[in-house]
Protein backbone atom coordinates (compact mmCIF):
# COMPACT_ATOMS: atom_id res chain seq x y z
CA UNK A 1 0.00 0.00 0.00
CA UNK A 2 1.42 3.33 -1.08
CA UNK A 3 1.76 5.98 1.60
CA UNK A 4 2.89 9.56 1.22
CA UNK A 5 3.72 11.89 4.08
CA UNK A 6 4.11 15.59 3.37
CA UNK A 7 5.84 17.97 5.78
CA UNK A 8 7.55 21.33 5.98
CA UNK A 9 4.62 23.68 5.67
CA UNK A 10 4.04 26.63 7.95
CA UNK A 11 3.24 30.30 8.27
CA UNK A 12 5.60 32.68 6.49
CA UNK A 13 5.56 36.29 5.45
CA UNK A 14 5.36 37.28 1.82
CA UNK A 15 8.80 37.07 0.25
CA UNK A 16 9.86 34.28 2.56
CA UNK A 17 10.83 30.69 1.84
CA UNK A 18 9.78 27.19 2.81
CA UNK A 19 11.01 23.74 1.86
CA UNK A 20 8.42 20.99 1.61
CA UNK A 21 9.27 17.30 1.85
CA UNK A 22 7.32 14.25 0.77
CA UNK A 23 8.36 10.78 1.89
CA UNK A 24 6.92 7.84 -0.02
CA UNK A 25 6.69 4.19 0.98
CA UNK A 26 5.07 1.12 -0.49
CA UNK A 27 6.54 1.41 -3.98
CA UNK A 28 9.90 1.55 -5.72
CA UNK A 29 10.31 5.31 -5.54
CA UNK A 30 12.77 5.77 -8.38
CA UNK A 31 10.47 3.95 -10.81
CA UNK A 32 8.02 6.85 -10.81
CA UNK A 33 7.65 10.45 -11.82
CA UNK A 34 6.38 12.59 -8.95
CA UNK A 35 4.22 15.68 -8.66
CA UNK A 36 3.34 18.44 -6.23
CA UNK A 37 -0.22 19.74 -6.12
CA UNK A 38 -2.00 22.34 -4.04
CA UNK A 39 -5.53 23.27 -3.08
CA UNK A 40 -6.51 26.69 -1.81
CA UNK A 41 -9.75 27.21 0.13
CA UNK A 42 -12.71 27.25 -2.21
CA UNK A 43 -10.62 26.29 -5.22
CA UNK A 44 -9.92 23.10 -7.12
CA UNK A 45 -6.70 21.23 -6.59
CA UNK A 46 -4.06 22.26 -9.13
CA UNK A 47 -0.77 20.84 -10.31
CA UNK A 48 2.24 22.88 -9.24
CA UNK A 49 5.32 21.01 -10.40
CA UNK A 50 6.57 17.58 -11.38
CA UNK A 51 9.72 15.73 -12.34
CA UNK A 52 10.72 12.46 -13.93
CA UNK A 53 12.15 9.44 -12.13
CA UNK A 54 15.71 10.75 -12.14
CA UNK A 55 14.95 14.41 -11.60
CA UNK A 56 16.58 15.35 -14.89
CA UNK A 57 13.34 16.68 -16.38
CA UNK A 58 11.11 19.11 -14.50
CA UNK A 59 7.97 21.14 -15.14
CA UNK A 60 6.48 24.12 -13.33
CA UNK A 61 3.12 25.81 -13.53
CA UNK A 62 3.43 29.38 -14.77
CA UNK A 63 2.31 30.70 -11.40
CA UNK A 64 5.40 29.28 -9.64
CA UNK A 65 8.01 29.26 -12.38
CA UNK A 66 11.21 30.94 -11.30
CA UNK A 67 10.26 30.80 -7.62
CA UNK A 68 9.83 27.10 -6.84
CA UNK A 69 12.32 24.28 -7.38
CA UNK A 70 11.37 20.61 -7.34
CA UNK A 71 13.92 17.90 -6.61
CA UNK A 72 14.16 14.34 -5.34
CA UNK A 73 16.50 12.09 -3.41
CA UNK A 74 15.85 8.55 -4.59
CA UNK A 75 18.10 7.08 -1.90
CA UNK A 76 15.79 8.60 0.73
CA UNK A 77 12.48 8.03 -1.13
CA UNK A 78 11.87 11.74 -0.72
CA UNK A 79 10.56 14.51 -2.94
CA UNK A 80 11.20 18.20 -2.19
CA UNK A 81 9.74 21.55 -3.15
CA UNK A 82 11.85 24.60 -2.39
CA UNK A 83 9.57 27.61 -2.39
CA UNK A 84 11.12 31.07 -2.53
CA UNK A 85 9.62 34.55 -2.91
CA UNK A 86 6.35 33.27 -1.54
CA UNK A 87 3.17 35.23 -2.23
CA UNK A 88 -0.16 35.28 -0.39
CA UNK A 89 -1.69 33.50 -3.39
CA UNK A 90 0.58 30.52 -2.68
CA UNK A 91 -1.46 29.87 0.45
CA UNK A 92 -2.88 26.35 0.14
CA UNK A 93 -2.66 22.79 1.33
CA UNK A 94 0.17 21.12 -0.56
CA UNK A 95 0.15 17.47 -1.59
CA UNK A 96 2.51 15.15 -3.42
CA UNK A 97 1.71 12.05 -5.43
CA UNK A 98 3.57 9.39 -7.40
CA UNK A 99 2.66 8.80 -11.04
CA UNK A 100 1.69 5.17 -10.56
CA UNK A 101 -0.12 4.82 -13.90
CA UNK A 102 2.61 6.26 -16.10
CA UNK A 103 1.25 9.54 -17.40
CA UNK A 104 4.71 11.06 -16.85
CA UNK A 105 5.53 14.71 -16.30
CA UNK A 106 3.81 17.09 -17.06
CA UNK A 107 0.76 15.01 -17.94
CA UNK A 108 0.52 13.61 -14.43
CA UNK A 109 -0.43 17.07 -13.16
CA UNK A 110 -3.69 16.85 -15.09
CA UNK A 111 -4.66 13.37 -13.95
CA UNK A 112 -7.29 12.68 -11.32
CA UNK A 113 -7.84 9.65 -9.15
CA UNK A 114 -4.85 10.02 -6.89
CA UNK A 115 -4.92 8.73 -3.34
CA UNK A 116 -3.90 11.76 -1.33
CA UNK A 117 -1.94 12.02 1.90
CA UNK A 118 -2.77 14.45 4.66
CA UNK A 119 -0.95 17.31 2.95
CA UNK A 120 1.00 20.15 4.53
CA UNK A 121 -0.44 23.63 5.01
CA UNK A 122 1.37 26.65 3.63
CA UNK A 123 0.12 30.05 4.71
CA UNK A 124 1.69 33.22 3.37
CA UNK A 125 0.81 36.46 5.10
CA UNK A 126 0.92 39.82 3.34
Amino acid sequence: QVQVVESGGGLVQAGGSLRLSCTVSGLTFDDYAMGWFRQAPGKEREGVSCLNWSGSSTYYADSVKGRFTISRNNAKNTLYLQMNSLKPEDTAMYYCAPDEVGWQCPGLLSRTGYTWGQGTQVTVSS
